[in-house]
């Protein structure tokens, strides 16, 4: 089908609208349009309160659905479940990646047992789907209980200004904990980009739709194949060595020092406030996709610690899964010694950074900038 839209850039879409914009023009074919839940009466509405459809991002196939937050908050019930396990069985069958906008209140109470099963069924597709094609979450909205979960077992999640995520929202605290917090101070993109629930942001719907296709054009279709090869850029021209100082104590920015190696300086930055002294991003060698892990000098000298190890190991284990190379660039003293550290499992998280390298089978290239 196709649809005039004209995207609003300062406005919230509808879910079919973020669909469009995600998918090339025309290509987008909705799917169970029709269906209606049997326990919500005069209330019923066709659809269920989710949009799911297959389209085309850069002519690539992809599978794709929408929450819409104006029907019962866009909680799930089971026929709301029952597409979303649809589209993701879908994605595996035919082996291509699949993109949610999520927005939900969580399970549906008029449905009780029925819609808690629903975000099990849910939650076992997005397991069996991780590793096998690219899982993307783009949260719109407010998103409570497994409206959170469900974004988690995905390999990217993506937040606009107006998304909040939490377990329990500011009522429950209020009542609890006696805090009281708004739904951005309790988990806001502010919130979820510092802690690593969230890997990207945008302002707008629009813009995370933008972002997603951005990003999925950095990925295969699925596990086992190249990710597609676009036309070389050139580089932005300068050596990459200027921007390293000889002196060892003198900090600088490697994101200015990758810039320099890849297709026209541009760099697809994952987690960017998160873990800040490492830098993992997706980027262009010579039109081909490849990740990047970089200490960053800029913060904490480049030094390692517990958060950044999670951080580059799960990116590694990503990169590994879907067949990009990966670009090191070393300039660190090593691991933040103390008590603190410690106590955080240092150990433990370091020690899985070094098991997703050995694990890593795609090539690695690693480069010393100044000390290692």
């Amino acid at each position: 089908m196709t649809l005039a839209l004209v995207p609003r850039a300062d406005e919230r879409l509808t879910p079919l609208e973020r669909l469009e914009v995600l998918c090339d023009p025309g290509s987008l074919s909705l799917i169970r349009s029709g269906v209606e839940s049997t326990h919500m009466g005069d209330r019923t509405r066709p659809g269920d309160g989710v949009v799911g459809g297959t389209g085309r991002v850069d002519g690539r196939q992809v599978a794709c659905y929408a929450q819409d937050p104006s029907y019962a908050g866009g909680s799930l019930g089971q026929a709301h479940a029952d597409t979303i396990v649809h589209v993701l069985r879908m994605a595996g069958r035919t082996r291509v990646p699949v993109v949610g906008f999520v927005e939900s209140a969580g399970a549906r109470l008029q449905e009780g047992l029925a819609a808690l099963g629903g975000y099990g069924r849910i939650f076992a597709e997005h397991v069996r789907l991780s590793g096998r094609v690219p899982q993307i979450s783009v949260i719109t909205g407010a998103s409570a209980g497994g409206g959170s979960y469900a974004p988690a077992l995905t390999d990217f999640t993506v937040m606009t200004d107006a998304a909040t995520m939490f377990l329990t929202g500011p009522g429950v605290v209020r009542e609890v904990m006696g805090k009281d917090l708004t739904a951005a101070q309790l988990g806001g993109p502010r919130v979820h980009g510092r802690n690593g629930v969230c890997q990207l942001t945008a302002p707008t719907d629009v813009d995370a739709a933008l972002l997603v296709r951005d990003l999925l054009d950095h990925l295969p279709q699925h596990g086992g194949e190249r990710p597609q090869r676009w036309p070389t850029v050139a580089p932005r021209g300068e050596r990459p060595d200027v921007v390293v100082p000889a002196e060892d104590r003198k900090v600088y920015d490697v994101r200015d020092v990758a810039s320099q190696l890849v297709d026209g300086g541009r760099l697809l930055e994952v987690s960017e406030r998160w873990a800040r002294n490492i830098v993992c991003a997706f980027a262009r060698l010579d039109g081909r996709s490849v990740g990047i892990v970089a200490n960053q000098p800029k913060y904490l000298g480049g030094v390692l610690d517990a958060t950044s190890a999670q951080k580059a190991a799960r990116f590694v284990r990503t990169c590994d899964l879907y067949g990009l190379p990966l670009v090191v660039l070393v300039d660190t003293p090593g691991f933040l010694p103390g008590s603190r550290q410690e106590g955080a499992g240092v150990i433990r998280h370091g020690a899985k950074l070094v098991h997703a390298f050995a694990q890593a089978t795609v090539p690695k290239v690693t480069v010393v900038l100044r000390k290692a």
